[in-house]
C-alpha cells in the first residue's frame, strides 16, 4: 500500500460500528431532482500499523438498499442496475491515504457489480473519543462521485423531452464511527 500519511489514531484494528455509521447515495432523477438512499448492511475495518500506516477494507450488502420505495428498491436490485442476485456485495480496499489541506484523500479499489475501478474519497477525520466503556471510537466522513456506467450499470431510460430518468453520476457519502475494542 502506498501512503503519504501517518494515521492520527492509535495502532490496531478499528471496526466500523454499523449502529453509529451510515452509507448513503444520491443520484439525479428525471434531470431535476435527486433520489437518495442508504445501505442498511455494511461492515469494515480500519487497520493502523505500528508505523501509523492506515489501511481500510469494507463491504456493502447491496441487497440492503433502501430508498423509501419498495418498487424502486426491487428495480435497483435487478439485473438492470446492481444484479444483486449475482453480485450481492460491493467492496472497497484502500491503496493509500494522503493529506489534502486539513483533510485527506483516501484512494482504493472499489468493486461493484463485478467491476473493480480505482476511486478517490474526500476524507475528513472527526477525531477520537475514549468511548463509553467498550473501547475508543474514531469518527470519519468521506464522499466520492462515481459514474455508474464505469461499473456496468449502463441502463438507458431516455425521457421524451430529452435527458434520462437516472443520471450517470452517483454521490456516495459515508459517515463512519469505528471502534477499537478495549
Amino acid at each position: 500500500m502506498t501512503t503519504a500519511v501517518s494515521a492520527p489514531i492509535a495502532a490496531g484494528t478499528w471496526t466500523i460500528d454499523q449502529a453509529h455509521s451510515a452509507v448513503a447515495f444520491s443520484v439525479k432523477h428525471l434531470m431535476v431532482s435527486k433520489v437518495r438512499g442508504n445501505f442498511e448492511t455494511f461492515s469494515g475495518t480500519i487497520t493502523i500499523a505500528e508505523d501509523g500506516t492506515p489501511s481500510v477494507q469494507a463491504e456493502i450488502d447491496v441487497t440492503s438498499i433502501t430508498t423509501g420505495n419498495d418498487q424502486r428498491d426491487g428495480h435497483i436490485k435487478s439485473a438492470d442496475f446492481f444484479d444483486a442476485e449475482q453480485f450481492p456485495k460491493a467492496t472497497f480496499v484502500s491503496t493509500g491515504v494522503a493529506p489534502k489541506g486539513d483533510d485527506y484523500v483516501l484512494t482504493g479499489d472499489f468493486t461493484l457489480k463485478g467491476v473493480t475501478k480505482p476511486i478517490e474519497l474526500a476524507l475528513e477525520f472527526n477525531g477520537t473519543n475514549a468511548g463509553m466503556g467498550q473501547g475508543a471510537v474514531a469518527g470519519f466522513e468521506a464522499s466520492t462521485v462515481i459514474n455508474r456506467k464505469d461499473f456496468g450499470i449502463d441502463i438507458e431510460m431516455p425521457l421524451e423531452g430529452g435527458g434520462v430518468v437516472v443520471g450517470e453520476k452517483v454521490t456516495i457519502t459515508l459517515e463512519i464511527e469505528a471502534l477499537q475494542p478495549a
